[in-house]
């Protein structure tokens, strides 16, 4: 399914995003070495073990990569010129390893750009485990295509 052209979007919708994920030991592994994240609290079970948690976390940055990613198909797929922002990041529970997320969208507001060629959208994306229990959430603004009107 192509992403929303800047016209398609409509305030205060709800887009409500299929796809799922299990985060995996592995899933986080890899994250954190390539941003070469060495937080102990995601990588070291002992340190982890003795924290309020009791275990690992997800990498909270992870979350929010994955939840973007989640959304794009209904969103910006091949609609998109750019992310211009992402505001307003809390992650009010912790995600662990196993846990399933997904994500939806809400459209905030939107505005064309000042020669109207192109839409400035932002969205609040709400991001839920497999508990319905909110895990993160965040502002993202994108410019969008408009839709052509050859």
């Amino acid at each position: 399914m192509p992403g929303l052209y800047y016209e398609e979007f409509e305030i205060d919708e709800t887009i409500e995003h299929e796809k799922r994920r299990t985060i995996s030991e592995s899933d986080n592994q890899q994250f954190c070495d390539m941003t070469m994240n060495q937080q102990p609290l995601h990588l070291d079970s002992e340190f982890a073990s003795e924290s309020q948690f009791g275990k690992r976390l997800v990498n909270g940055l992870y979350t929010m990569s994955l939840a973007v990613g989640l959304s794009i198909p209904e969103t910006t797929d091949g609609t998109i010129v750019a992310n211009l922002s992402y505001d307003s990041v809390s992650h009010p529970q912790p995600v662990f390893h196993g846990d399933t997320i997904r994500a939806r969208s809400t459209i905030t507001e939107k505005r064309e750009t000042s020669n109207g060629e192109r839409g400035v959208v932002t969205m609040h994306v709400e991001v839920l485990n497999q508990d319905d229990e909110l895990v993160c959430e965040f502002e993202r603004t994108v410019l969008s295509l408009k839709r052509s009107t050859d």
